[in-house]
């Protein structure tokens, strides 16, 4: 690759933006490339960076997405224009309204066709602006350093997400001056002091304190300041489906999930609590009339960015700035001024409703039907993955038990699609997961349907000899929009569908597969799929007539006091 100056017209613009990349210390980028962004491709070819080759460009942004989840970094994705482009949205639609941080390169024709009626041409640009952070063409290859420079910048600052730089394909050949601009670390605002200060006297007059930990809860070193908080204030911290992790799961303040539309153990408690800390909340996961529908709850808001603006969600502290900050903040506030009052409160009384919420989800853990029921399933996996091992939840039936019944220890080591919950999801996104972290055990847990929609990508685990586990979970049904329907109108229209025999697909593929056929083989089954040297699947007849079971038993439910 040819090096640069700022003086003279000597290098290829391909070259430079990919230098910009390098500078920017992008490491992967997964895709589909075409005509349109040939020369981008060949100026890889001199470059440290991996272009990691998918089956879609869709599966390309999910791994993008979890890859930036898990790094922190933006990761990032490649399709070509047209159709390219397009396999994408979904992809980056998700990976936005889950505040993962994801660049996505797209390619273009000739500007000297773009003013015209011509052969895949289309605006991707306004396409992408509703799904994205901020989205540009680079008309000029001069400006290449300041629009990859701002792609990054803005895609990882918070709340992260998306953005997206078209480049076509003559103003990549042309040649042009300059280099990197040079990449520096923004530090986020403190939260204002008196914010700070309203938010410690409400906490100090709550009788029935209560904390809500969301996505941003597990982001910028934040978990480690919530544990703090919790043990000093004795308050019992609930978490979304995507704040999992917050707490460990043998923290006596973790009351663990709180998500389902029914009454469960948590919405039941949260009832009770007259002050709730919310923290890194994002209202896309888990509507605030759910858990404050009599909007008779103080909340304080903690947050990177100001409060939405819900009836629901009317809060009487608003502090805004660096989460891990604010709650740092509040813990010196604490320690110094009322360290003789720590804990506030007694965080024993919530002992006997935890210990429920333990009991029920090891309630099935002994139970040998088959087909396999999904509390079965969960208590296995659990059992079998370490603290730090990864599991990536696909959309469907199955994320509303895992969502339950998958309690964790770590930060981003239960990742789920709940903000746009987009099916196809989780296998991709494994293979996201196994390049970001290849030193833990990666599983994705999928239903029938949504593993069938990026099916494909399993040939890139081939491929890449991946050791990332897929676990499908097997009904031949869309289960939860038949529950969904069961609830609301006692029947359901026709959802059924056939499915390929499991093992003969994992050999067409040219991997290891296994379908199990008693619950007993389950943690053998998963032990033998992550010794393998590359890609395992696993198909697992599931008993969903137990998500009646579960409807009814949470309309039902009594907490202990």
């Amino acid at each position: 690759m040819s090096e640069g100056s700022s003086g003279s017209g000597n290098i290829k613009a391909s070259d430079l933006f990919v230098k910009c990349l390098e500078a920017e210390g992008v490491e992967y980028i997964f895709g589909v490339p075409g005509e349109e962004n040939a020369d981008v491709m060949m100026s890889l070819m001199d470059s440290p960076i991996q272009f990691v080759l998918t089956r879609h460009e869709q599966g390309a942004a999910f791994m993008a997405d979890v890859y930036g989840r898990l790094t922190g970094k933006a990761g990032v994705c490649l399709a070509t224009l047209g159709p390219g482009a397009t396999n994408l949205v979904t992809g980056l639609a998700d990976a936005n309204m889950d505040r993962a941080p994801t660049v996505a390169i797209i390619g273009q024709a000739s500007t000297k066709r773009l003013h015209k009626e011509s052969h895949q041409n289309m605006d991707a640009i306004a396409m992408m602006r509703p799904i994205s952070k901020w989205a540009t063409s680079i008309v000029e290859p001069s400006i290449i350093p300041e629009v990859v420079r701002k792609a990054f910048k803005v895609a990882e600052a918070e709340k992260p997400g998306v953005t997206v730089i078209e480049l076509p394909e003559d103003v990549a050949e042309r040649k042009t001056h300059g280099h990197p601009m040079k990449v520096f670390k923004t530090r986020r605002p403190a939260a204002d002091h008196k914010a700070v200060q309203q938010a410690v006297d409400l906490l100090l007059s709550a009788k029935c304190p209560m904390v809500l930990a969301g996505n941003g809860a597990l982001r910028k070193r934040a978990a480690a300041q919530l544990r703090r908080l919790a043990l000093k204030a004795g308050m019992p911290v609930f978490n979304t489906f995507m704040g999992k992790g917050a707490l460990k799961r043998e923290d006596p303040h973790n009351l663990f999930t709180i998500g389902l539309q029914a009454k469960d153990y948590g919405n039941l408690a949260m009832d009770k609590a007259d002050v709730v800390l919310v923290v890194g909340y994002d209202p896309v996961e888990y509507s605030p009339d759910k858990w404050n529908a009599k909007q008779d709850k103080k909340i304080i808001h903690i947050d990177f960015q100001p409060a939405e603006v819900d009836q629901h969600y009317t809060v009487e502290v608003d502090v805004v700035g660096d989460i891990a900050d604010a709650l740092w903040q509040i813990n010196i506030a604490l320690e110094r001024d009322h360290d003789d009052r720590l804990p506030l409160n007694d965080i024993g009384k919530w002992q006997k409703v935890r210990q429920q919420i333990q009991d029920d989800h090891a309630c099935e853990k002994d139970d040998f039907a088959f087909p396999v029921k999904p509390q079965k399933i969960l208590w296995d996996v659990r059992q079998y993955m370490g603290p730090r091992d990864i599991i990536l939840s696909d959309v469907g039936a199955h994320k509303m038990w895992i969502s339950r019944y998958y309690p964790c220890d770590e930060p981003n080591t239960c990742l789920i699609s709940n903000g746009f919950c987009s099916m196809g999801f989780a296998l991709p996104g494994a293979i996201g997961a196994k390049i970001a972290c290849p030193d833990r055990k990666v599983m994705a847990i999928c239903g029938d349907a949504g593993f069938l929609m990026n099916v494909q990508d399993l040939e890139t685990a081939v491929r890449l000899k991946l050791n990332v586990v897929i676990m499908v979970w097997a009904d031949g049904e869309y289960g939860l929009i038949k529950w969904k329907q069961q609830n609301e109108f006692g029947k359901h229209s026709k959802l059924d569908f056939g499915n390929p025999d499991w093992e003969l697909l994992a050999q067409a593929f040219g991997m290891w597969g296994r379908t199990v056929r008693t619950a007993e083989e389950l943690p053998a089954v998963l032990a033998e799929a992550h010794s393998q040297p590359g890609p395992a699947l696993i198909g697992i007849p599931v008993d969903y007539a137990e998500n009646l079971k579960l409807t009814k038993k949470l309309g039902s439910l009594v907490m202990s006091s």
